[in-house]
């Protein structure tokens, strides 16, 4: 574990001790750079401060964040990775930015390469100001993953194995009785502490026959309650007479005084004066007989 450890902290050190020199190597020709662009002894000095610098603080944020903060870290490390570049070329390509005898903010000879590169040389201060704020912000407020404690994570596989042991039990089933094989010794039958007067004679007792049972049907109990039996109360009953055949033929006749032929029907007299279906049919027919009759009388 200590080797381990070691080996890491070797790791750290020579990568920090690479990027200190390779900033160094690049520390002349950003500050020419920016001197040819109008930058003073002091902005110049701290150039190389804001390109390489911006470039640090990207690469410590890509080992911090994670997901699409994580990408946003690796393209901005990228795009100045490449504008570094891009000026230590210019610086190579160019011999008098060595002794700063350049003209005032010319970098090539072709002036639309003059203006792009002067523009990115330019650019990247502000870029750095806005770029490093939203990547400090980034790492101010990343939340990493919640490990759970080892304790916990002990008590869950505990429950889990008496879980999975349990069910795993065979049927318990019940162990067999063995019968004790132990002899116990025979009772030994002593005569002195019996009565020697004789016994006396008890009267023997006929046993008594007993009485056959009969079987008998008995009806079933219903757990329904029974409903009260009795008279029919006279309100119950209804008011109104029975009426007789005549009776019903008279109500039927001045029912249907005034009914066409078509309308007198069994349905219509049963409605009319209140009467069975059986009753209705039969007055209906003999109210169609009588006007047959009397219109062939008429006739």
């Amino acid at each position: 574990m200590n080797l381990h450890r070691k080996g890491r902290a070797a790791l750290v050190l020579a990568l920090v001790a690479v990027v200190g020199m390779a900033f160094r190597v690049s520390w002349n020709a950003l500050r020419d750079i920016a001197g040819a662009v109008g930058a003073d002894g002091t902005a110049a000095m701290l150039y190389p401060f804001v390109v390489d610098g911006l470039m640090a603080l990207a690469l410590i944020a890509t080992l911090v964040l994670a997901g699409r903060d994580r990408t946003f870290a690796l393209r901005v490390l990228g795009a100045y990775t490449v504008a570094s570049l891009v000026l230590n070329y210019v610086h190579g390509l160019v011999p008098e930015l060595h002794g700063r005898t350049v003209d005032w903010g010319r970098l090539a000879d072709w002036d639309p390469a003059n203006w792009a590169l002067v523009l990115l040389a330019t650019s990247l201060p502000v870029g750095s100001i806005y770029f490093g704020s939203d990547l400090v912000a980034k790492v101010l407020h990343h939340r990493p993953p919640s490990i759970p404690a080892a304790s916990t994570n002990a008590e869950e596989s505990t429950e889990t194995e008496i879980k999975r042991s349990t069910a795993d039990l065979p049927v318990s089933t019940p162990a067999a009785i063995t019968r004790n094989a132990t002899a116990l010794p025979q009772p030994v039958a002593v005569d002195f502490l019996k009565s020697t007067l004789p016994a006396k004679p008890l009267p023997s007792i006929a046993p008594t026959p007993a009485a056959p049972i009969e079987r008998r049907t008995v009806a079933a109990e219903s757990t329904r309650p029974r409903r009260a039996t009795g008279r029919v109360p006279t309100v119950a009953k209804s008011t109104r007479p029975k009426r007789t055949p005549d009776q019903l033929l008279t109500e039927a006749r001045e029912a249907t005084a005034g009914w066409p032929d078509a309308k007198v029907t069994g349905e219509g007299i049963r409605r009319a004066i209140r009467t069975s279906p059986a009753n209705a049919r039969s007055l209906r027919d003999t109210l169609l007989a009588e006007r047959a009759a009397t219109a062939a009388e008429a006739a």
